[in-house]
């Protein structure tokens, strides 16, 4: 059926819909961030993690990696440290700036989540979430 669209972006039309809110409500809040800086900061491990490691999660180049991490440590909302687990290398953490951003998104998939459980009904959601938590065990590397 050509008019159909296909799973991919099936996924991938809710989840646009939800980032593109989460970015208003920080927007609103008074934070400047770009949508890639954005992206690239949902990769960062509670503890840390290293630019190569962001990179290859984010699909970009080391360089295009560190323009980003470099700009996001200019703007604040990273720091750089020094890895505990190995001297030689450094992990990019999330700072208190960015901290404070945090319960800002939260709030903003929360109400989108109610949003669709309000369309979808309490149980369809539920289903949809058990599916696509099933579906992550084969999508996921970084799971």
């Amino acid at each position: 059926m050509a008019d159909e669209l296909n799973t991919g972006l099936l996924l991938y039309i809710p989840y646009r819909s939800l980032e593109s809110r989460v970015f208003a409500a920080v927007t609103e809040a008074g934070y400047e961030i770009t949508t890639a800086q954005m992206k690239l900061m949902q990769r960062i491990g509670p503890n840390g993690t290293r630019l190569t490691d962001l990179a290859e999660q984010a699909q970009v180049t080391k360089q295009t990696a560190g323009v980003l991490v470099d700009n996001l440590e200019k703007g604040g909302w990273i720091e750089r440290v020094d890895d505990p687990t190995d001297k030689r290398a450094r992990l990019v953490r999330i700072s208190a700036k960015a901290q404070k951003v945090i319960p800002i998104a939260e709030a903003a998939v929360a109400e989108v989540e109610a949003e669709w459980e309000a369309h979808l009904g309490r149980e369809q959601l539920a289903q949809l979430r058990r599916i696509l938590t099933r579906l992550r065990e084969v999508t996921d590397p970084y799971a």
